[in-house]
């Protein structure tokens, strides 16, 4: 069983890298430097008396697929359909003279369709706000966590401006998807490689 199923592995590595986008992966205008550990990623930006990070990880970042009885129809050979990945991301802004940082919870909204009726829709949300103090990896839980959902529209707004003024905006967030897919694609194929040494190994 092992034998068939480290030659499963090779085959499917193969086909996983003939359709990878990106040999490297994709760079995020802005002047944006990107640090990845592993499944998680963090862009740092520094602006006029501010620095700000978002950080996202890949895990758990693919939607799921929807229409399963389209799948069945589906011909072996036929191309699968790209798989786009959507992470949660959290955006830290850090004045340099203030001992607190604001943090900004973002996500990608699963339908984009209830939108229609705006002019440009953002494509991701803000969920949550809060401050946190600088430097001090554990949140606190006692820290006041404003959820967005019965926000006041304007502020809303105001707070969608305050981002898109740090370049957190549409263009970003698209960029941002197209290195999270190209992130997760690449961990995927890490992670097929291994798992045949690790079938392998007798």
């Amino acid at each position: 069983g092992d034998k068939a199923f480290a030659q499963f592995l090779t085959d499917e590595i193969k086909e996983e890298k003939k359709i990878q986008k990106h040999k490297s992966l994709p760079k995020v205008s802005g002047g944006w430097e990107l640090e990845v550990h592993g499944t998680e990623a963090k862009l740092v930006r520094k602006v006029a008396g501010e620095r700000i990070t978002v950080t996202f990880n890949i895990n758990n970042s693919i939607p799921p697929s929807v229409d399963e009885e389209t799948q069945e129809e589906q011909k072996p050979d036929e191309q699968e359909p790209d798989l786009t990945s959507t992470p949660n991301f959290v955006v830290e802004v850090i004045k340099d003279d203030t001992k607190q940082t604001l943090v900004l919870d973002c996500h990608f909204p699963e339908d984009e369709i209830g939108h229609e009726g705006e002019e440009e829709s953002d494509i991701f949300t803000i969920r949550e706000v809060s401050f946190q103090p600088t430097g001090e990896s554990d949140w606190k839980d006692t820290n006041y966590t404003l959820n967005t959902d019965s926000l006041d529209w304007a502020l809303y707004d105001h707070l969608m401006d305050f981002l898109a003024d740090r370049g957190v905006d549409n263009t970003f967030a698209d960029e941002l998807i197209e290195l999270s897919t190209a992130l997760e694609h690449q961990e995927y194929i890490k992670f097929l490689e291994d798992l045949k040494s690790f079938v392998k190994c007798q």
